[in-house]
């Protein structure tokens, strides 16, 4: 039959009745989570130790979740446990109350200083939000509000979740929130109310309790004890009576003139203002019942001295104005300049005055035109002086930043590095800083340049003021090298690759100068110091290799040249004759005839020439060529350049060799007949391979060879010492070209714009000020500046170390910098208005010395012996002072005598009576907390006795009442 009927009468409409709304799908989600973050089943735990809630780590972990189109974000904050806690888990009663319900009797943890809102409320140390979420708009109405807890209730009853979970409605500002916590048999509702003005029947506890019992409505009679903690907050911030001790910049001394090196060479340090605009006293009275304290609109037993409790928090002023770090943020913004020196200072500064004398670009060629005065008036430094003098003239009073009696105090450096000592010595645990951070040592001229610039910059005109003083002293430093002058605060020796790139620059200037001094000084010496270098000179000289600075007697260094066609006076026979040493003479007309030895400076050893029976003799060879890190880089690009082929790799050869051949020409004129095995015993010896072996007659013979890498075909070695001449390193070609180095550093610096003047020294700025607030730490001893400087010091030295910084995080290291200062400037306020004395060891200097240290580090400070105590009797002066500053109107109450005031900074008895005809020693409370506690049977006289709270905060413009109310689900 089935077979036989219609199969259009079996098709039939199936309605769906599970299918599941956006309600039920959102409250799906938030179980969903709460199972995902196993916040299911009962909770259990020890009641939390006292302060616990600011010592340990609060944690929190989000998730978004969506009702239809609206999201929210549903957060759990949690109080990080040390440890799990698995003992005691078999003790736990099924019917306990959850541990959130335990937390809202427990009075270890009292108005928190640094905690969640909530936290301050309800004092639970785990609970759940779900809140609007960002750009979504608040939940204001009161049906949505409704939907949202009976979303949390079921969704709280399905998965036996015993954590609080609270909703945040109403506008964001105002913080309120609504929330549930559920348990076995019981249930906790958060409730709260928030209102603009305080009103006149709640403006005290009387008033509070009232509200409190009767929103608990308990049957019993008489009702049980309340437990009440109080919290009242004063405000100083009148500090106008104590200032700060920051002594203002000497601007007198700077504007006169007087900015030589002591001026110069500091960076000023501290605050412009107090760094600590205000003082919060908490007055806590922790442990009180109903009847032992009197608080209604008439009368109050809520004195501050007699409060058992007394913290203290400091207000630190918003980005306080420092003056290190105004230094620093100004010459750092010079960086952003495009400007040249001649578009900053104005391009008339070298006016067409006399075309042919005023420009200093033709100070060469005017010497080479015939001219009616001598020769030495048209040098290159005379030019020069003449086109300063020019400058200065042609400028006008207002393009002059700086003037001539300023410029010369800061052109005149003098070389204050003590002698004798070492660099390492000198420089203690600097040595260590210019080398981590670039920059240059605390002694040196580059660093006390950047000093000069930094001050001219804040103090004299800014980037025009810059831009002067470094025209001015590369025109010195031109003026020096002319006249042979060397630049004083620079180390001897090659650059030091370790300082920034400025401080290599005058460091090889000052090459030049020494090199063009050696030359100059050579063309004075008479003959018999030329013969001796032919000679054995002094035995105490030592090593091989010898370089041209180690010669007791010099060189002729006039005779050097870069042209190889240069004639040099050659002795006379007679005179040869008597340079040849006499055990030579001896040797006959064959010993005479042979090449006379050039360019000796001592045997080397015991060693002879192979081919000869001649001592083998270390000749006087050139300095290898001194170079900065831009050179170094721009030759190692050339080589890389020539690739790999066999061209390439034989040129670059070449190329790296022009100190080899120096050599190789060196020694053969000191050893005439020698051979490239006698060059590789002195130069090389590791290439000289020497074995012993036996021959057929059984002896012992030692055979020496070149090692295998020497006799490599196409050797360099070979190639340079077939193409070396005979020339004593006088007569060679310059490795090193003084004068072209010179003008190649002079023009470096002519051509470098303010901003890259100030990336060139603001790691000497960055290091100078890093300087400062290790000295100014040392003196106030705080702890987390030396760390926090440290890993500043780490952040710099791998910034720096890179060719171009990144300004955003040079700016950074700065914005560091500068909250450490403020930091140190906060600790000396506070010291000063504590009385805090370095080096006094009273006992009481010790507590205050660590309370004022406690007030740096933590949020908020304990006083002990609240107002009778060293720092609270402080504390109650500051603040008597200030109200008698606030209430007098005439001049002699503002200055009281000292010894009044010491009088009424006393105990109870020198206090005038609060509410009395005199000046209150304390204002009005900012803020009042106050906190209500009991365990009462709701909603029934035989329910379970269960916990219930108020928190009311009063303030002037605000007031609000957060309360958790228990009732017995089970047992009503």
């Amino acid at each position: 039959m089935a077979a036989d009927s219609d199969p259009e009468s079996e098709v039939f409409e199936i309605t769906d009745f599970t299918t599941a709304s956006e309600w039920e799908r959102f409250i799906s989600r938030v179980e969903e989570v709460l199972n995902d973050w196993k916040l299911i089943g009962s909770n259990f735990g020890k009641p939390p130790e006292k302060g616990e809630y600011t010592s340990r780590t609060w944690d929190e972990k989000s998730r978004d979740i969506n009702f239809a189109d609206f999201r929210f974000s549903i957060t759990h904050h949690y109080l990080k446990q040390e440890c799990v806690e698995s003992e005691g888990r078999e003790d736990v009663e099924e019917d306990a109350f959850p541990l959130a319900m335990q937390d809202l009797l427990c009075m270890n943890n009292d108005f928190p200083p640094r905690a969640h809102c909530l936290v301050r409320w309800y004092g639970v140390r785990e609970f759940v939000v779900i809140s609007p979420g960002a750009n979504c708009e608040a939940i204001i109405s009161e049906s949505k509000c409704n939907l949202l807890l009976s979303s949390v209730s079921i969704a709280l009853a399905n998965t036996g979740c015993q954590v609080p979970v609270f909703v945040q409605i109403q506008q964001k500002w105002r913080k309120m929130y609504s929330g549930e916590c559920q348990g076995p048999g019981v249930r906790t509702n958060f409730e709260m109310v928030h209102l603009r003005k305080v009103p006149s029947q709640y403006n005290h506890l009387s008033g509070l309790l009232d509200v409190f019992k009767g929103k608990i409505g308990c049957p019993l009679s008489p009702l049980p004890p309340i437990n009440i903690a109080i919290r009242f907050t004063y405000i100083l911030q009148d500090w106008q009576q104590y200032t700060w001790p920051q002594q203002p910049p000497d601007f007198d001394g700077l504007l006169a003139g007087e900015v030589g090196g002591v001026e110069f060479g500091k960076l000023p340090f501290g605050p412009c203002e107090d760094p600590i605009s205000e003082l919060h006293l908490a007055t806590t009275w922790p442990h009180l019942t109903e009847g032992i304290v009197v608080d209604n609109d008439v009368y109050s037993d809520l004195d501050p001295l007699q409060a058992p409790h007394w913290s203290v928090r400091v207000r630190k002023a918003d980005n306080p104005q420092c003056l290190l770090g105004d230094f620093l943020m100004e010459f750092f913004k010079l960086c952003s300049q495009k400007e040249s020196t001649e578009e900053i200072l104005g391009r008339n500064s070298v006016e067409e005055e006399g075309k042919e004398n005023s420009d200093i670009t033709q100070a060469l060629s005017k010497l080479t035109e015939p001219a009616a005065v001598p020769i030495p008036k048209l040098s290159v430094s005379n030019m020069v002086h003449s086109a300063r003098k020019r400058i200065r003239r042609h400028r006008r009073l207002d393009q002059s930043p700086l003037s001539n009696d300023m410029l010369n105090s800061i052109l005149l450096v003098r070389d204050t590095h003590p002698r004798g000592k070492s660099e390492r010595d000198t420089e203690s645990d600097d040595y260590n800083l210019f080398n981590l951070l670039k920059s240059a040592p605390s002694h040196s001229l580059t660093f006390r340049l950047a000093l000069c610039m930094c001050l001219v910059n804040f103090y004299h005109g800014g980037v025009r003021a810059v831009a002067h003083l470094w025209q001015e002293f590369v025109l010195e430093m031109r003026y020096r090298w002319e006249n042979n002058c060397l630049v004083y605060g620079l180390a001897a020796g090659p650059p030091d690759l370790r300082c920034c790139l400025l401080h290599q620059k005058l460091q090889m200037l000052n090459c030049c100068i020494e090199h063009k001094r050696a030359r100059d000084s050579g063309s004075g010496r008479d003959r018999k110091e030329a013969a001796s270098e032919n000679g054995i000179l002094s035995p105490t000289s030592t090593g091989a290799g010898p370089t041209l600075s180690e010669t007791p007697l010099g060189k002729p260094w006039d005779s050097w040249s870069d042209s190889e066609d240069e004639f040099f006076e050659c002795l006379s026979d007679t005179e040869e004759i008597k340079d040849v040493p006499a055990d030579r003479a001896k040797g006959g007309a064959k010993e005479v005839g042979r090449a006379k030895p050039e360019g000796r400076l001592q045997p080397h050893g015991k060693l002879t020439l192979l081919n000869t029976d001649e001592p083998l003799y270390v000749p006087v060879t050139q300095e290898p060529a001194p170079m900065t890190e831009d050179v170094l880089e721009e030759q190692s690009e050339v080589l890389a350049k020539l690739g790999t082929s066999a061209e390439g790799a034989h040129l670059r050869a070449r190329m790296q060799s022009a100190c080899l051949l120096s050599d190789m020409e060196s020694f053969k004129a000191a050893n005439p007949g020698c051979s490239l095995e006698d060059f590789v015993r002195w130069y090389s010896p590791r290439d000289y391979v020497e074995e012993e072996v036996t021959d057929d007659t059984g002896q012992t013979v030692v055979l020496s060879d070149l090692s295998a890498r020497m006799k490599i075909p196409g050797n360099m070695w070979v190639e340079a010492w077939e193409t070396a001449k005979a020339t004593p390193a006088r007569r060679q070609k310059r490795l090193f070209d003084d004068t072209k180095e010179a003008e190649r550093v002079l023009h470096y610096l002519a051509v470098q714009k303010p901003a890259d003047l100030v990336r060139h020294l603001l790691p000497c700025v960055l290091h100078a000020a890093m300087l400062k607030v290790k000295e100014e730490e040392a003196s106030e001893d705080i702890h987390s500046v030396r760390k926090a400087l440290q890993q500043v010091i780490s952040q710099a030295s791998k910034l720096l170390r890179h060719p171009s910084p990144d300004c955003r995080k040079l700016e950074d290291i700065i914005n560091q910098i500068m909250a450490l200062e403020a930091i140190v400037a906060r600790a000396r306020s506070l010291k000063a208005k504590f009385g805090v004395v370095k080096g006094d060891k009273g006992e009481d200097s010790e507590d205050l010395e660590k309370f004022v240290s406690s007030l740096l580090e933590e949020p908020e400070v304990a006083v002990t012996g609240a107002g009778r105590g060293p720092a609270g009797t402080i504390i109650h002066k500051l603040f008597g002072s200030a109200q008698r500053l606030a209430d007098s109107s005439d001049e002699a109450a503002l200055l009281a005598p000292l010894e009044e005031e010491a009088g009424r900074a006393g105990g109870p008895e020198n206090r005038k009576p609060m509410g009395g005809g005199g000046v209150p020693d304390f204002p009005p409370p900012a803020g009042r907390e106050i906190l209500l506690r009991t365990c009462v049977p709701r909603p029934a006289p035989y329910s379970r006795a269960l916990p219930q709270r108020l928190y009311c905060v009063l303030m002037r413009e605000d007031f609000r009442l957060a309360g958790a109310f228990s009732s017995d689900t089970s047992f009503f």
